[in-house]
């Protein structure tokens, strides 16, 4: 039994069908890359798998350990293990981020029966957090996302990953728009956090660069809302050197 399984899911926006009939897995312990061109639906499978309420799920189920959670709200998901890292993440103003990292750290601890972190701990596993992720200490002071550079926020999303320790991470176009350096701190984040848990990560791209140094286990090619080819790593290799127009002539040639 896979951890996550997305099982025939047709999902719509308003009267637009985008996803048609996917299927999909993943488990811990495995990285999986997603990839496809533009428009092909893999954003809207991240909002899916995390139960965005703009999207409509019109058949199929998504199953985490074999639990239905289709119809869970986002919150459930999150408690349950399920983590995504944002191609956009919102900014909010007012709130710290140490103020933020402490009360979904609570929410998790309330999930498993464990009391409130006490606040000498909650330095403590930060600081920890921040130095594995290459994070500055005067980051947590600053409000969640506000004034944030794209790379600033893709570090932000690597300490919550570190610090929440998920089963399943997905990240929706995590390396879109980052420089080498921003994109070598979100891969060495993904990384170290994998080398000292059981971490599944499902990485949504439709580049390769990330790919070089989070290397997949397993990759899933999406066209037009399903997944059209699975393989291994080679198949990333196939996409750098031939782009998605051979994939495309595989479809037609087999249709």
């Amino acid at each position: 039994m896979a951890d996550l399984e997305i099982k025939n899911v047709h999902a719509r926006v308003g009267e637009k069908e985008i996803l048609k009939g996917l299927d999909l897995t993943v488990n811990r312990g495995e990285i999986h890359a997603l990839m496809g061109p533009n428009g092909s639906g893999k954003s809207t499978l991240a909002n899916v798998i995390m139960g965005n309420p703009t999207l409509e799920i019109t058949e199929g189920q998504i199953l985490w350990k074999g639990e239905d959670i289709t119809e869970a709200d986002p919150d459930e998901r999150a408690r349950k293990g399920l983590f995504m890292a944002f191609q956009y993440p919102v900014a909010i103003p007012g709130v710290t981020i140490v103020k933020y990292l402490r009360m979904v750290m609570n929410a998790h601890r309330e999930e498993r029966g464990e009391d409130e972190i006490s606040l000498k701990d909650f330095r403590r596993i930060v600081q920890g957090a921040m130095e594995q992720v290459n994070v500055p200490k005067a980051f947590g002071s600053r409000y969640l996302n506000d004034g944030f550079s794209g790379g600033e926020k893709k570090r932000l999303e690597m300490l919550q990953l570190a610090l929440q320790r998920p089963e399943v991470a997905i990240l929706d176009e995590t390396d879109s728009g980052l420089d080498v350096d921003a994109l070598n701190v979100v891969s060495q984040a993904v990384n170290a956090v994998k080398a000292e848990s059981d971490l599944g990560v499902l990485i949504i791209t439709h580049y390769q660069r990330i790919l070089h140094l989070v290397k997949p286990d397993r990759t899933s090619i999406l066209v037009d809302g399903r997944i059209v080819k699975e393989g291994g790593p080679e198949l990333v290799e196939q996409i750098e050197t031939e782009g998605y127009a051979s994939i495309r002539a595989e479809i037609g040639a087999g249709a």
